[in-house]
């Protein structure tokens, strides 16, 4: 599958996420009909009748509008499980959808290419308590580009192919650094 294809196929799983949110979020919507408006007298006769039906007709009112009022709409939250090795799922506002391993490369990169515009950057050093899976003797492929600069792309196990762009004095750094003894 080639690039363009991976991400189409992204764009689809994010587009039904998407819809797994805002679908059931459009159906919440309270809608007033002849069958759930509140029954009302005419004018005539609470004008005529007496107080006590007056009151009784607008307490009826009254509490068919407090019931048809909309609920504060929460933010839907996100949850993700790992029923099996080779799948996750993810449930938004109620709706599940469960990726394999194929799809949840596709995500992790099109949130990585969206999180690289983002501010504000990653820390600087490494958090405190952070967790990650180290790739030993990955795979990795490297490219001189016109300025002089190399591309190192290397195969994480779970990020997938990760680019960076060393220019001419930090690949001097870089090689300093792994000789170190």
């Amino acid at each position: 599958m080639n690039l363009h294809e991976q991400l189409g196929a992204l764009e689809m799983g994010v587009d039904q996420l998407i819809q797994a949110v805002v679908a059931p979020q459009a159906e919440n919507i309270p809608e007033t009909s002849a069958q759930t408006a509140a029954p009302m007298a005419p004018v005539d006769q609470v004008a005529s009748g007496s107080s006590a039906e007056a009151e009784a007709v607008a307490a009826v009112t009254e509490a068919n509008v407090e019931d048809k009022a909309p609920a504060p709409q929460r933010q839907p939250t996100l949850e993700i499980n790992r029923p099996a090795q080779n799948e996750i799922t993810m449930t938004i506002g109620g709706q599940t959808v469960a990726l394999r391993a194929e799809q949840i490369g596709q995500l992790i990169e099109e949130l990585s290419n969206a999180r690289a515009s983002m501010t504000p950057e990653p820390p600087p050093g490494i958090p405190p308590g952070w967790r990650f899976v180290s790739t030993k003797n990955p795979v990795m492929a490297v490219q001189k580009q016109s300025n002089g600069d190399r591309l190192l792309v290397m195969r994480h196990t779970g990020h997938g192919w990760v680019p960076f762009t060393f220019s001419p004095d930090m690949v001097i750094q870089l090689y300093m650094m792994l000789t170190k003894g």
